[in-house]
């Protein structure tokens, strides 16, 4: 057998990339879409909603102590993770949609890597200056003044850095509070643990690592690439129009002459205002992310030279090799896939809606005594033993009326217990609390039934009338 020789490295080492900016419809787009993202971000948890008194006021909280995530009027308790799983659920298919129509639109303008990654590089251009400028300090000797940028640039870099982790823990405690305490020192420890932690990874994620992050590290573009089609726009070079590429000086000549000569005057300038340092016009690559950008680069030039505006457009595969077989493009805005994540979004985002709203802060459980089922009095009645868990989920105290049905003639008796005028057994519950009854049945010996009798434990809320039922058994001998 023959060996496999490499020639040259395994693996290439990093090229830095200096992306140039840029202006133009999908620039502003991005720019938008990074100053709603970063406002929302570091201003949410100052927002405040009233629930009452006794209740956190912050409209957005993870209040671990408590065992609560508040969203705005929603409240969610730990036994409800299934909202979790559906909005996981949601998450995935709407990644999957995106992705079915217009590739990676996600990591281009929403993906946080891609907004923090920005933010970067616009503080770094504010600093050190445009691509050429940080191209040629980078290549000559350092200098006071290079320095001094340097220093400023990574010491605003820390500073959002900083406040990235700052902002991420005041979603778990009141946020004015929370920020009086770190800035007195009084914080809990833990806070300034994870302010360290997301301070050191923001900085060195979207300082450092910056397209390394979407090239190696996410799972995503290896996902994305197995699920697009040949539908899906995506940020395509229009090989059939810019090829072959020449001067412009030469293009016209070529064109006096008649003889084909491409649009593409190969000036690199969709390579410059790459964030990742990919040349679209090798086709869609792992390392784009599909931003557009160069569509504001290409569109630029062509302007300034007088040629059609698109020659990097978002499009699809199959019209791409449409026009090189000479056929008009045609689009599919609505493929079946497209419909299947909407229909499922809807599904699932209806399922979770409906028990958000018929859902209930009152829950209750029983469990029969096992050791033993039933216990034979010397009258020839038979006594169950319950044990009975109200589970009360609402910010404020309330009291509960308790009844059995199924068993008229039970006799229902708890201790420590009261009964209210009806014969109703009354139990306070305190804010968030779960109380356990020791509860005992017992059925006179001529209304006793030939076979376990299914019973139903029905809690009441005396203020505002809410149920909650669960069923059991009553057990007696077999006569």
């Amino acid at each position: 057998m023959g060996e496999t020789i490499i020639d040259g490295p395994l693996y290439a080492p990093r090229k830095k990339v200096y992306p140039q900016a840029v202006h133009g419809r999908f620039r502003r787009i991005k720019w938008a879409l990074l100053v709603a993202g970063l406002a929302v971000y570091y201003l949410l948890p100052f927002v405040r909603w009233d629930r009452g008194p006794g209740m956190p006021n912050q409209a957005v909280l993870l209040d671990l102590p408590h065992r609560r995530f508040y969203f705005f009027f929603i409240e969610l308790w730990p036994q409800e993770v299934y909202y979790f799983t559906g909005l996981l659920i949601i998450a995935a298919m709407v990644l999957f949609l995106m992705n079915a129509l217009a590739g990676r639109i996600w990591c281009g303008y929403l993906c946080p890597q891609t907004i923090w990654t920005d933010l970067f590089y616009a503080v770094e251009r504010w600093v050190e200056g445009d691509r050429r400028e940080r191209i040629l300090k980078d290549k000559h000797a350092w200098t006071f003044r290079h320095v001094r940028e340097v220093v400023t640039k990574h010491f605003l870099w820390l500073m959002i850095a900083w406040w990235t982790g700052g902002a991420w823990v005041l979603y778990f405690a009141d946020a004015p509070t929370l920020v009086k305490d770190l800035a007195t020192l009084q914080a809990p420890f833990i806070a300034y643990l994870w302010i360290g932690i997301l301070t050191a990874t923001t900085y060195v994620f979207a300082g450092h690592a910056r397209e390394q992050v979407c090239i190696y590290m996410c799972p995503w573009p290896r996902i994305q690439a197995a699920l697009t089609d040949e539908w899906a726009l995506n940020v395509t070079y229009r090989r059939d129009r810019g090829e072959p590429r020449t001067s412009i000086k030469k293009a016209e000549q070529l064109r006096l002459a008649g003889t084909p000569a491409g649009d593409c005057v190969d000036c690199h300038q969709c390579i410059n205002v790459c964030p990742t340092g990919v040349d679209i016009r090798n086709g869609i690559q792992l390392g784009c992310i599909q931003c557009g950008l160069c569509i504001d680069a290409c569109d630029t030039i062509m302007q300034e030279i007088n040629r059609p505006t698109g020659l990097i457009a978002y499009d699809t595969d199959i019209n791409a090799e449409r026009r090189l077989a000479g056929k008009p493009p045609i689009y599919r805005l609505i493929p079946a896939r497209t419909v299947l994540y909407a229909a499922i979004i809807g599904v699932v985002g209806s399922i979770m809606l409906y028990t958000l709203a018929t859902r209930s802060s009152l829950a209750i459980s029983a469990l029969h005594e096992r050791s033993p089922l039933f216990v034979t009095l010397s009258d020839g009645s038979v006594r169950n033993d319950y044990t009975v868990r109200l589970r009360h989920k609402a910010g404020v105290s309330r009291s509960f009326t308790l009844e059995v049905l199924g068993l008229p003639d039970a006799d229902i008796r708890a201790a420590g217990i009261e009964r209210a005028a009806d014969g109703k057994l009354v139990v306070d519950v305190g804010p968030d609390q779960t109380r356990e009854i020791r509860l005992s049945l017992q059925v006179p010996a001529a209304k006793l039934p030939k076979q376990a009798a299914d019973i139903d434990f029905k809690a009441t809320a005396i203020a505002t009338g809410e149920t909650a039922l669960v069923r059991d058994h009553f057990v007696a001998a077999t006569r």
